[in-house]
């Protein structure tokens, strides 16, 4: 099966050459499954010609706000909407759970809850799960006939899933407790609060569920696949 995956942005540079880029994290937490990958810079203007260009699709996660005015977001989410067209299957990780929900009718903004950073644990029907989570913005308000199914106090729409077609997280089942301490150092300090990225260091050592996620995101993939 091959997997496009978009990317609308990319782990900071002090980072990139010890633990690699986002899609480096999705291909080794899918990796092993019978996928091929394929990657597309959306950030840097470069969309698929086609939603068939791939039999499945995955979009990273961003620095960046859904809502803010960059000539690619447009782009992106039309090509989002061709790919609902083509009923292909469409995963979203943080960003692209965000942009999925907006370019499908979905509201997403700054929540002003403030941050969720670290080890979070959500509910979801077998029970809670625990991800590394990095992010401000979320989704407030999901598309019509969006089911969620992960949530917490903090993110009510968590998790989402669209038919057969779509399924998004907020959190991210790709990032390892040891890049999220890095990231903290990187990208935290002076932007999230001093309490929180104590909260990230002191839950470094606690497991979480990468893996199932890892493991319902080949699933998804493999049934959609059957309704092409």
């Amino acid at each position: 099966m091959r997997i496009g995956i978009l990317e609308p942005g990319h782990s900071p540079d002090v980072l990139r050459e010890e633990f690699g880029d986002y899609a480096d994290f999705f291909e080794t937490l899918l990796g092993g499954a019978g996928m091929s990958f394929i990657r597309y810079d959306v950030e840097g203007g470069i969309l698929p010609k086609s939603a068939t260009e791939a039999d499945g699709w995955l979009i990273t996660g961003s620095r960046h706000g859904v809502y803010e005015d960059h000539t690619w977001i447009d782009p992106l989410m039309q090509f989002i909407r061709d790919i609902a067209a083509a009923q292909r299957p469409l995963v979203g990780i943080c960003f692209g759970h965000q942009i999925i929900a907006q370019a499908l009718g979905g509201h997403v903004e700054k929540f002003d809850g403030g941050w969720a950073v670290g080890r979070q644990t959500y509910d979801s029907a077998s029970g809670p799960v625990a991800l590394n989570a990095w992010h401000q913005d979320q989704v407030i308000s999901p598309p019509a006939g969006a089911k969620t199914i992960l949530a917490n106090a903090f993110c009510r729409y968590a998790g989402l899933q669209y038919g057969h077609q779509t399924l998004t997280f907020q959190p991210h089942p790709e990032f390892s407790s040891q890049f999220t301490g890095a990231l903290a150092q990187a990208r935290g300090r002076g932007v999230v609060p001093d309490d929180l990225l104590q909260q990230v260091h002191a839950n470094l050592s606690k497991p979480i569920d990468d893996a199932k996620i890892g493991q319902q995101i080949v699933d998804f993939f493999r049934r959609s696949a059957q309704h092409v």
